[in-house]
């Protein structure tokens, strides 16, 4: 695992080295705990590898990309609803 710093909120996911698999988003010791219990189940006799990808922000929802949507939906409709 990777030491971040103190008092600094990140992201990781892990991607396994042997197939499509990855962690989702989670905080490094969790995430870290996820990509073994994966090598250990799915590829008993192999190392843990692959790749890591940090994020700056701690795990959230997704709510961010919902209230885009939110948005970009009501400029469509307000000015439909206006026409009438």
């Amino acid at each position: 695992m990777h030491d971040t710093g103190a008092g600094i909120d990140m992201s990781f996911r892990y991607w396994c080295g042997e197939c499509p698999h990855r962690t989702p988003w989670l905080r490094e010791a969790e995430a870290w705990r996820r990509h073994s219990a994966h090598y250990t189940a799915e590829h008993p006799r192999i190392t843990p590898g692959g790749r890591i990808e940090t994020g700056d922000r701690a795990p959230k929802g997704g709510s961010a990309c919902l209230l885009v949507l939110i948005v970009l939906a009501l400029l469509l409709v307000l000015p439909a609803a206006c026409r009438w």
